[in-house]
């Protein structure tokens, strides 16, 4: 039979490791909650950002298909020193 102050002992030890961690949740949602109007904020300039990067994007897109589709393949583009290759 184990010794019912070394269960105890144990069991104090794992309730104040767990009453440590619900107080730092509980801090990090106070923060969190501070921080979400900003959050939010942000989304919609971020949209509006991405929005504009799709649309620029789209005319070099499209010039890549009709030129795929055109049958003739060019060769390869030679890459610029210092740019890595990107790999699919």
């Amino acid at each position: 039979m184990k010794d019912i102050h070394e269960v105890l002992r144990r069991k104090q030890a794992k309730y104040a490791q767990l009453t440590k961690q619900i107080e730092m949740l509980q801090q990090a949602a106070e923060k969190l909650r501070e921080v979400a109007p900003l959050l939010t904020d942000n989304e919609e300039d971020d949209n509006l950002v991405l929005s504009e990067v799709e649309e620029e994007g789209r005319p070099n897109a499209m010039a890549a298909k009709a030129g795929a589709q055109g049958g003739t393949q060019a060769a390869p583009a030679k890459p610029n020193k210092g740019v890595a290759p990107r790999w699919p």
